[in-house]
């Protein structure tokens, strides 16, 4: 394939994989295992020595075309897919550590991500220590000699902070120490976090790679050497394997990327802006704003706003409450990055389970909303909002 394509042709050409009967769409190779010609060819396979597939836990070849489209997307040498999105957050990060280890994350996480560094990894003896990730003081001053890996989510989950990842890799590069980027929310057309000198990157394609709600995915990117050396055997052994169903289910949905993209970015703008004069809102957080804390950092490390606006409404909860039961065309779902708009209560769902304080840490309150923008007509969307604005009291 061409290194000279534009991003949206290679998301309908790149990595394709076509068999001897020459069809227009990707195949799928729905099958757990593969032949061999001879006992020998097994052996050499199974060595290393030459190419092929071996069992689906470890790649087919649908799999193989996601992971080559997505690395050539992004940027990266190598990836590996897996069956979800908190699989490849958990294999990134726990591929790479070991007892006595220690991991510095910023705070302001998704529930699940929380739960892998500030549960799970100190049960095998993995240590962890939360940050305000929007200042590089507090990543230097909670760096450790026995420091591994810095994670990060940018935009955060779910109120639209940015991390100066730039910044985070300068200060990990000093120590050798990785850093995995979660970049779901600004997706892979506004920002490259391997450009800005992170390490590992890791995406839930269940979001907007897929896009249309219809299956789980993720993947995992890096260099090869760091796949080779930590990634490699973790995959194979632990079984997060992608379905090759659902790889070809993203195959499809990266051809349509960059356009549904654009189209809910421009709602999202347009939201924003109509929010933003809502006399009933308290607050409103869209990277495209100029008003968004980090607008400076945004300027230089993204391409783009976000498909997603994080509001906060004057009424607490209940006002939060009223307005997503008046909605008609959104529509209440914990997913993000559908073509369909979505809208959640993140104290009472996605971050349900941090305490009161880690809420209020991460900025969530009662009257906390995100909304994730699709591609219907933004005026519907707008007309939505108002009319469920009008029947909150106060």
């Amino acid at each position: 394939m061409s290194k000279t394509w534009r991003p949206a042709t290679k998301l309908v050409h790149e990595g394709t994989l076509r068999s001897p009967y020459g069809e227009t769409s990707e195949a799928i190779f729905l099958t757990q295992g593969f032949v061999y010609e001879s006992s020998a060819s097994a052996e050499a396979r199974f060595k290393g020595e030459t190419d092929g597939f071996i069992y689906a836990r470890y790649g087919s070849p649908t799999n193989d075309m996601f992971e080559k489209r997505m690395i050539a997307l992004e940027g990266a040498e190598d990836a590996r897919a897996t069956a979800s999105g908190m699989a490849a957050v958990a294999a990134a990060i726990l591929c790479q550590v070991k007892a006595g280890d220690h991991i510095v994350a910023a705070r302001a996480l998704f529930g699940s991500c929380r739960y892998i560094v500030e549960t799970l990894a100190p049960k095998y003896g993995v240590e962890c220590t939360l940050v305000d990730g929007r200042d590089i003081t507090n990543w230097e001053a909670a760096v450790r000699p026995n420091t591994k890996v810095f994670f990060l989510e940018s935009p955060t989950n779910p109120t639209l902070e940015v991390v100066d990842i730039a910044a985070v890799a300068a200060l990990a590069n000093q120590i050798g120490v990785k850093v995995v980027v979660d970049n779901v929310f600004a997706t892979p057309l506004f920002q490259k976090p391997l450009e800005l000198g992170a390490h590992i990157v890791v995406y839930s394609a269940t979001k907007h790679i897929d896009g249309q709600g219809r299956c789980l995915g993720g993947i995992v990117l890096s260099d090869k050497q760091w796949i080779d050396e930590n990634l490699h055997d973790y995959f194979r052994h632990t079984g997060p394997a992608m379905s090759p169903f659902n790889a070809w289910t993203l195959l499809k949905g990266l051809e349509t990327l960059p356009l549904r993209v654009k189209q809910q970015t421009e709602n999202a703008a347009k939201i924003a802006d109509f929010l933003a004069d809502q006399t009933k809102v308290a607050k409103v957080i869209y990277p495209g704003r100029k008003d968004h804390p980090q607008a400076d950092i945004i300027a230089k490390q993204m391409t783009g706003g976000s498909t997603l606006v994080c509001f906060e409404l004057k009424g607490g909860k209940e006002a939060a409450f009223a307005l997503q039961d008046a909605l008609k065309v959104v529509r209440i779902s914990n997913n993000l990055g559908d073509a369909k708009s979505l809208i959640t209560h993140p104290a009472t769902t996605t971050h349900k389970n941090l305490s009161e304080e880690g809420r209020a840490e991460a900025g969530i309150t009662g009257g906390t909303l995100r909304l994730s923008c699709g591609i219907e007509d933004a005026e519907d969307l707008i007309d939505d909002l108002s009319q469920a604005i009008a029947k909150i009291g106060g």
